[in-house]
């Protein structure tokens, strides 16, 4: 089959297209051909050596769509998607042909979304559900503040908040863009500067989550939006890897504070949490992101150095 494959760090151009062995199934695995896969900025940051679990040589990519090929009878022929933490890392990933994933990983793709729409969803909107619904436990009637609202988490948070009858806040340093998911469902958008908590606290007094996708310059900012034993989520720490923060503030208000990484989350431990997303997307609820550029994988280079470029909307991978 065709892959992409690094055997050394570096910029996208490490990256080869090579012809490697085709997957087989066994009694664990089943094997899926990929008809889309997307680019995140953590395969960017895989290829060019940011992840010490990483075990080369190594094809990488960590969200797929696709039609399984071998495996049980029952799943032949069903259109699939997946993410995990490990492919693309740990064991071969999601930019070849094929795939081979343990069983247990298989998830059924939303019918209401194409195979492109569905391998743009993956990391963004697993690390969106971990957070907001497994760890802060969002509930219907709250309200939530969404630090990097105009980004891809951001964005997959605001829909999953939403679509639970939330009150949503959106911040970021620009304005959302017009016509995206996260633009038109905002109750209210907040720049983020000097004035953030004091307009966030004018408009709610206080939210009851936030979820803060870009930590470390903002982590300071998420914690005064907090009302009262209120719950932040952080999965990023952008520009600033120590932060200082007023203890005494801290548990005079009982904040709760979460760490969430999906790298975490293997192939396997990500289904549950994209079986839990299918039926918001074929009733509507949720919407897949806006997807700006398309390459085929021998342009595999290119589709990483857009993303590399910080290209707005998802990239994807078409086989």
């Amino acid at each position: 089959m065709k892959a992409l494959q690094f055997k050394r760090f570096g910029s996208p151009e490490v990256l080869e297209y090579v012809d490697v062995p085709t997957p087989t199934a066994d009694r664990e695995c089943a094997v899926v051909r990929i008809r889309s896969a997307s680019v995140n900025p953590s395969d960017v940051k895989n290829v060019s050596g940011n992840f010490d679990h990483t075990v080369l040589p190594r094809i990488p990519g960590r969200d797929f769509s696709g039609v399984v090929v071998e495996g049980p009878s029952e799943w032949i022929g069903q259109d699939v998607w997946g993410t995990g933490g490990d492919i693309g890392f740990s064991r071969d990933g999601t930019h070849a042909e094929f795939i081979s994933v343990p069983v247990s990983a298989l998830a059924r793709k939303p019918s209401t979304l194409t195979h492109e729409e569905a391998a743009s969803i993956g990391v963004n909107f697993v690390v969106a559900w971990l957070g907001t619904i497994n760890y802060a436990k969002l509930a219907e009637g709250e309200s939530i503040a969404v630090i990097g609202a105009g980004g891809g988490v951001g964005g997959a948070v605001i829909q999953i908040a939403k679509a639970r009858g939330c009150r949503v806040i959106g911040i970021d340093r620009s304005a959302l863009t017009a016509g995206s998911p996260a633009a038109d469902l905002v109750d209210e958008y907040v720049p983020f500067n000097d004035d953030t908590v004091a307009r966030v606290r004018e408009l709610t007094g206080g939210v009851d989550v936030v979820y803060d996708a870009v930590g470390g310059v903002a982590f300071e900012t998420a914690l005064k939006l907090a009302k009262r034993r209120g719950r932040v989520v952080e999965i990023s720490a952008t520009g600033k890897r120590r932060v200082d923060f007023d203890m005494i503030d801290f548990y005079h208000n009982e904040t709760q504070l979460f760490g969430t990484d999906s790298a975490k989350l293997g192939v396997a431990d990500s289904a549950p949490l994209l079986a839990a997303l299918v039926e918001g997307f074929e009733n509507g609820n949720l919407r897949a992101p806006i997807i700006a550029k398309r390459f085929d994988l021998i342009q595999g280079q290119d589709a990483y150095r857009a993303v590399a470029a910080g290209t707005t909307g998802r990239v994807v991978i078409n086989m």
